[in-house]
């Protein structure tokens, strides 16, 4: 059986510290590309904030939740205030070698930009089969690691989100 293609809609979250350090993961299927979390939305129905919660924590294991929830306290968790939507979306043309994950004829992305901040120390528990490695690292030499222009550009974007 087929797996379904991808909604050409997706969210890239810039995880960063107080101190703007950014977090960055290197993609197993290309090694020495280096992004932040990145994933496209698993039905048209779901909110992009939801999207951004489910790709943080199946790339990272870093659990976003609501305030009032349990699911709050404990050391990989954060509270979902710290995820700001920037209100940012950038269409871009989506590289020739992941084509084939979307339908025929679909060629452009719409991605949503969102920020979410983190003490440093946060544990990072990668998903293998799509990050080898993670660093931080200020946010400045961040975006010169970024092999996508669009996730450069949000984290040089940083400073005037910071606080939200």
């Amino acid at each position: 059986m087929q797996k379904p293609y991808k909604i050409p809609e997706s969210v890239l979250v810039v995880i960063h510290s107080p101190q703007l350090d950014v977090l960055l993961l290197e993609r197993a299927d290309r090694p020495g590309f280096w992004q932040s979390v990145t994933g496209s939305r698993d039905s048209g129905e779901e909110a992009l904030e939801q999207t951004a919660v489910r790709e943080v924590f199946e790339e990272t294991g870093i659990r976003i939740a609501d305030e009032t929830s349990t699911e709050v306290s404990g050391s990989n968790r954060v509270s979902r205030h710290h995820l700001v939507n920037w209100q940012l979306s950038n269409i871009y043309e989506i590289y020739p070698v992941w084509r084939h994950r979307y339908a025929p004829g679909v060629t452009k992305n719409t991605e949503h930009v969102f920020g979410l901040c983190v003490p440093r120390d946060i544990p990072v528990l990668l998903a293998p089969r799509e990050h080898t490695a993670f660093r931080w690292l200020p946010w400045r030499e961040a975006a010169d690691q970024c092999f996508s222009p669009s996730n450069a550009e949000a984290i040089l974007q940083l400073p005037a989100h910071q606080g939200g």
